[in-house]
């Protein structure tokens, strides 16, 4: 009986509390969207508050390790690595993460394998991955930047046609492009907005995108404003020679694909052959692991390996 009761209040409450919540949720939201409005409305027009024009770094787990890396040496190159490649991080976050990955991959090679010394090379691999992962965002990051470059480049264009100035087309591309070329020209067009004289913020863009086409792009703009000239004519043929590179580039990708996937199968080709024999003769193949002068050449084996895959990496990789 006492837990018919429970379970009778328990249905109760539970449908009052629903009707209650249906009833007055929507009036609760439309009154707190009105508040909101009005607030907006009655705020001063032009002036904003103090804490939306103070540029404010993000904090990370160790603050202080994150205000000593910003002035200067190898934080500060890791600190522009995490702006260049988009990720919503800090440098300390970095650190942590790499010193926390390290040790869990020293010490599960310690307790899995036991081989003296190769904790150590577990640990500095795993101590490179967060960095590594950055530099593999920052390279994609860059790629679609340059892919929508040329798009940028037109937008400007139209935009000093119909008779803006270069400030409010940096503004317009902000606006309508999506990230990476969106967000980097809205940083630039916030800079120069808030005082920064545009040729530092021109300066600053080309040095968060290393690109050439992005230093031709700033050359441009600043000896057109030094010497005059129609800026629309030559972001023209800038976009025009973008994009012809990269079709030679998609062509040369084309015809170097059976150079890329020769030395994918080279470099695979060894693991998957020892995988296969450890499976079809596990002591044949114990010999080559328990035995140092094994272990000793199944590490130039790799690295061997390694090297020959950079090699035809740096081989098909031409500059266009």
């Amino acid at each position: 009986m006492v837990l018919v009761i429970l379970m009778f209040l328990v249905g109760a409450g539970a449908v009052l509390g629903g009707y209650a919540l249906m009833t007055r949720l929507p009036a609760a939201l439309g009154a707190r969207r009105l508040n909101q409005r009005l607030a907006d409305l009655s705020a001063p027009i032009g002036v904003e508050s103090a804490e939306n024009l103070v540029k404010r770094a993000p904090s990370g787990p160790l603050p202080a390790l994150d205000r000593m890396m910003a002035g200067g040496g190898p934080g500060a190159g890791l600190a522009k690595l995490i702006d260049q490649s988009g990720v919503q991080t800090t440098p300390s976050a970095i650190i942590v993460i790499s010193l926390v990955i390290g040790i869990v991959a020293a010490l599960a090679v310690q307790v899995l394998v036991g081989v003296p010394f190769l904790p150590i090379v577990a640990f500095a691999a795993g101590a490179a991955t967060p960095t590594c992962y950055l530099l593999f965002r920052k390279s994609r990051r860059i790629a679609r930047f340059e892919e929508q470059f040329p798009e940028a480049l037109d937008l400007l264009s139209r935009a000093l046609r119909a008779g803006h100035a270069f400030q409010t087309a940096m503004g317009m591309v902000a606006d309508d492009l999506k990230e990476p070329v969106g967000p980097e020209f809205r940083k630039t067009f916030d800079q120069q907005n808030f005082g920064l004289p545009l040729r530092d913020a021109l300066f600053q863009l080309a040095d968060r995108i290393p690109l050439m086409d992005v230093r031709f792009f700033t050359t441009a703009v600043l000896i057109q404003r030094d010497t005059g000239g129609n800026l629309a004519e030559i972001l023209d043929n800038l976009s025009h020679v973008v994009r012809e590179r990269f079709r030679i580039r998609r062509e040369i990708r084309t015809k170097t694909a059976h150079g890329r996937f020769t030395g994918l199968v080279l470099l695979a080709l060894p693991a998957g052959l020892g995988i296969i024999l450890t499976f079809l003769n596990p002591e044949h193949m114990g010999l080559l692991f328990n035995n140092r002068l094994g272990q000793q050449m199944i590490g130039v084996a790799i690295v061997m390996q390694i090297f020959g895959f950079l090699w035809i990496r740096k081989i098909l990789d031409l500059e266009v």
